[in-house]
């Protein structure tokens, strides 16, 4: 190798570990949270403020987990998130891929200000909605149901956008191949337009159970008994109560509630990345 490249090479080499550095540093900082989250999750309740601060106490309490599940009726709390984020997503999928078709590939008079609008409701935000969807889940007799908790999210205007940014890019001679090759308008939808849809689908999946799973703000409106129809975020409030805050177990409770999330990313990440750049947040 010669000089100049060995004096080139220099450079780059010290740049890509200033990088990898900064890129660490970058890491650890948005990493700090959930660091203390799960060190005060074992830490006693004695040594959560204690002086000086510690990451973690003088011996780990695995108990702290366990005592999560007999404080309260956590795991009730986990199977109704698990069967209200699981069902409002597959809703979610189903009606998103059957418009984002619908607006995309077939032509009927009105499409694109039918979809102009539907995308407008997008800029409502879900407090101005909260009433009105609140008197007709009453009406229809729903309140403190499974079903008032998933079916009033589950006909959003993004899922849409983002199945017919993707089917938009889907060339037209292939669509033309499937028809010569006998298949009809279902046909073509199920067996060629839905499985390439796969990675969209897999980003529309994450972003529409994290949000079922975090929603406060309509579970505490239209659940009556916590008990029995309450989800994770509403179970968390149990552990602030008349006994003090029990600041252990809602980190303890808040590292379990983290696990459904983190999973579902784990079996989709190879299609994420792939998806957002297909599906239209990736700039194009």
């Amino acid at each position: 190798m010669s000089d100049a490249a060995v004096r080139a090479r220099g450079p780059r080499s010290l740049r890509s570990a200033i990088g990898y550095a900064l890129l660490v540093l970058v890491a650890l900082l948005f990493m700090s949270p959930l660091i203390f989250m799960v060190g005060t999750s074992l830490k006693a309740p004695s040594e959560i403020f204690s002086t000086p601060p510690s990451l973690f106490g003088a011996s780990l309490q695995w108990g702290n987990y366990s005592e999560v599940f007999s404080y309260a009726p956590f795991a009730r709390y986990l199977v109704n998130g698990v069967v209200v984020a699981t069902t409002g997503t597959l809703i979610t999928l189903a009606v998103s891929a059957l418009s984002g078709y619908a607006f995309s590939r077939l032509r009927w008079r009105g499409r694109t200000a039918t979809f102009t609008v539907f995308l407008a409701t997008m800029m409502l935000p879900q407090e101005v909605v909260i009433v009105p969807a609140f008197v007709l889940m009453r009406e229809l007799g729903w309140v403190n149901t499974y079903q008032a908790l998933i079916v009033p999210w589950a006909f959003t205007a993004l899922g849409a956008f983002l199945l017919r940014q993707f089917f938009m890019t889907v060339p037209q001679e292939l669509e033309d191949a499937s028809r010569i090759d006998g298949l009809g308008q279902l046909g073509t939808f199920f067996r060629i337009m839905l499985p390439l849809a796969r990675p969209t689908l897999a980003v529309l999946a994450v972003f529409t159970f994290i949000t079922y799973w975090n929603s406060f703000l309509w579970p505490l409106v239209i659940v009556n008994d916590v008990s029995t129809l309450g989800t994770i975020p509403l179970g968390l409030q149990q552990f602030f109560g008349q006994q003090g805050t029990q600041w252990h177990l809602i980190m303890a409770a808040s590292v379990v509630s983290m696990l459904p999330s983190t999973v579902l990313l784990i079996a989709l990440q190879r299609y994420l990345v792939r998806g957002i750049v297909t599906s239209g947040l990736g700039g194009r």
